[in-house]
């Protein structure tokens, strides 16, 4: 084997091993996507039947009777296809932590010590803010939405025609999961920035200076990633307004811990360094004694 020959090896051995680092990774991930696809799957109907909880309450809230909510499908395969898109959402949401655990064994070996500390916590803290966010959907707005949406029925009588609202279980679906991944996404951005910050891509005064603009930005986002009704909109825009000032708090706890840190091993390393204090001595006492013999 020639020279060059033997260097190429030594050059592709690492990424071998990289490359199959990577594939035990991925299929760890996969499989426990796969299996949580599968039990959520099976569980499929009792699932959907919890999302409906929320749909009660709000015709309960409309003075209607929260035992006769009633969805349909108006395709023969179309409530096959929900079960299966429910599936996919649970299974994600359940084997979010064994993929991000995963994602992880794989980056950590080439961060140093103090950005494996760092990155860790925002590792624990992403799941339980996406979780934070898909209560708030579950417990207020989605309720809040389906009321919105329920007043909106006529009852039929004298000149009036009856109008009763009769969701599809495809587009009910649609809807509480677009406004859970919604707010779930929203809920990261204390995450996102305080990553940011720690970087030094972003800073607290930056941040602060930019508040009109990140106004402006939510409710646009809030208008594009919910339903058409201003009760979700202004229901994900002031929370994320709110996560932005938190934001700002963060990053600028980030940034005096930061100068903390600093000042301290300026410091130590001026206490370790005792030779620039014995070089100050002389030269005070020098200036002393010529000031002496010039007098």
């Amino acid at each position: 084997m020639s020279a060059e020959d033997d260097e190429i090896d030594k050059s592709s051995a690492p990424l071998m091993e990289h490359l199959i680092e990577l594939r035990t990774r991925l299929m760890w991930s996969i499989g426990g996507f796969f299996v949580a696809f599968l039990v959520c799957f099976f569980f499929a109907k009792q699932l959907f039947n919890l999302l409906v909880i929320p749909f009660k309450w709000a015709t309960s809230w409309a003075g209607l009777d929260p035992e006769k909510v009633e969805l349909i499908y108006t395709a023969p395969q179309e409530f096959f296809f929900t079960q299966i898109k429910l599936a996919m959402f649970g299974g994600l949401v359940i084997a979010f932590p064994i993929i991000a655990s995963q994602i992880y064994k794989f980056v950590a070996p080439g961060l140093y010590k103090n950005e494996r500390a760092a990155f860790l916590p925002f590792l624990v803290a992403s799941p339980i803010l996406f979780l934070m966010g898909a209560s708030l959907v579950y417990f207020f707005f989605t309720p809040m939405v389906m009321w919105f949406f329920l007043a909106m029925q006529q009852s039929g009588g004298e000149g009036e025609v009856q109008i009763s609202l009769l969701p599809k279980v495809s587009e009910y679906l649609s809807l509480i999961m677009t406004l859970i991944f919604s707010f779930g996404l929203v809920f990261q951005l204390p995450v996102v920035t305080t990553l940011m910050a720690r970087v030094g891509m972003v800073s607290s005064q930056g941040l602060a200076d930019k508040r009109k603009w990140a106004i402006v930005i939510a409710f646009v986002v809030a208008a594009i990633l919910t339903p058409p009704d201003p009760v979700s909109q202004i229901g994900l825009a002031l929370p994320t307004i709110l996560l932005y000032e938190i934001s700002i708090w963060t990053a600028r706890m980030i940034e005096k811990k930061r100068e903390q840190e600093r000042v301290a091993s300026e410091t130590e390393k001026a206490g370790d360094n005792p030779a620039e204090q014995t070089q100050a001595a002389p030269t005070s006492l020098e200036g002393t004694g010529s000031g002496t013999n010039a007098g």
